[in-house]
């Protein structure tokens, strides 16, 4: 699968690694915020620093995370993410099973509701341009896997005209901070015999 430079292809290692809800969220204050400390992270995701940094440790080791050494000193260590996003790709991984892929996805969709939840949460105290621009949509459409495939791949293109959300860098003026989550979700039907156990 291409990449992109800020993109990193997760391998065995970091799908394991990122099969815990928590790392899901460090790999992303991380992301979205730039380089931080166990500490800063703990109080922002409200655990604490020994567990973020139990965690960050364990992200490191699959390669997602790296210490920041030029901000750090022995008493404070400083992390950064490695990439901007990561990519899932089955078909690249002959030695993941099932249960890992599924151990991820449930991190990944735990990480989805809750940013869902803090934004509708947040809502009410948004200015009335970034109330209006803000969507929730679905659509039931039917289509055949193939489709499904390019109506995602799609969306990613478009998705992809956009700038990048890079900690430090340079925006246009009113420019925010915007997630632009992708879900294509299967609905398939079941019989009365798929029922059975």
């Amino acid at each position: 699968m291409a990449t992109e430079p800020h993109q990193v292809v997760l391998d065995t290692a970091a799908l394991k690694a990122l099969a815990h809800p928590l790392r899901v969220q460090l790999l992303g204050a991380l992301r979205r915020h730039g380089p931080s400390t166990a500490t800063l992270l703990g109080q922002r995701l409200g655990v604490t620093s020994g567990a973020a940094s139990y965690h960050l440790r364990q992200l490191a080791g699959a390669g997602l995370v790296a210490e920041d050494t030029a901000r750090g000193n022995a008493r404070d260590r400083w992390w950064r993410a490695e990439h901007r996003m990561s990519v899932l790709d089955e078909e690249d991984m002959d030695d993941v099973s099932p249960d890992d892929v599924d151990t991820y996805l449930h991190s990944i969709a735990a990480s989805y509701s809750m940013l869902l939840q803090q934004t509708v949460n947040e809502r009410a105290t948004m200015p009335e341009p970034w109330r209006k621009a803000m969507d929730l949509s679905d659509y039931l459409l039917r289509l055949t896997p193939d489709e499904a495939r390019t109506l995602d791949a799609r969306v990613h293109a478009l998705v992809r005209e956009y700038r990048y959300d890079v900690p430090g860098g340079r925006h246009p003026e009113g420019a925010e901070r915007v997630a632009v989550v992708v879900q294509v979700l299967p609905q398939l039907e079941r019989g009365p015999e798929d029922d059975t156990p």
